[in-house]
């Protein structure tokens, strides 16, 4: 069975060989805001579960790079998750991880640089970082959503036990964090 693949078709801009997509945030970046129905970051959630199980993964368009990195940094959330009992203590957690210092493409740190382009210059670099940044805090905000969705606000086991998968055998933290 392969992987699923994003259905999202069209963007506007590209920054490296990534597509930027429009989202569903509050968080200031260069992706284009506005209340759309299903963003990258929603399909990426709706997938997670299935994909994470994939060792390889084809990828068709831009966009699929995008929902590469959403998958991988939804794990390194759910690391950071396993740790919290409330929501509230959640939600700093989320925040502290999405500004803390992260590579991009192009870095030597970075875990799929092969698949990914290197920006072409500072300001491509830049934008890059700018709206990783961006997906980094709306991703953590709804992956906390998720987790403490019940009444009880206790956290659910049903996403937390994804916290040890590794997708495509990479992560997005180094060895050993």
């Amino acid at each position: 069975m392969p992987a699923y693949h994003s259905q999202i078709k069209d963007y506007k801009q590209s920054v490296g060989n990534l597509a930027i997509l429009p989202l569903r945030t509050q968080h200031r970046g260069p992706a284009p805001t506005g209340n759309y129905d299903n963003d990258i970051i929603d399909e990426s959630l709706y997938y997670f579960k299935a994909n994470v199980f994939f060792r390889t993964y084809e990828i068709k368009s831009e966009i699929d790079r995008v929902l590469i990195y959403i998958t991988l940094y939804i794990t390194e959330c759910l690391k950071k998750l396993q740790r919290c009992s409330t929501k509230a203590q959640g939600m700093q957690e989320m925040y502290a991880l999405a500004i803390s210092k992260f590579d991009i493409p192009g870095d030597p740190g970075f875990p799929l640089n092969a698949v990914y382009a290197k920006p072409s210059s500072q300001s491509d670099a830049d934008v890059m970082r700018l709206y990783l940044l961006q997906l980094r805090h709306e991703t953590g905000n709804r992956v906390c959503e998720k987790v403490f969705s019940s009444e009880d606000g206790k956290p659910s086991k049903w996403w937390l036990c994804f916290s040890k998968k590794k997708f495509m055998e990479k992560s997005l933290s180094g060895p050993g964090q």
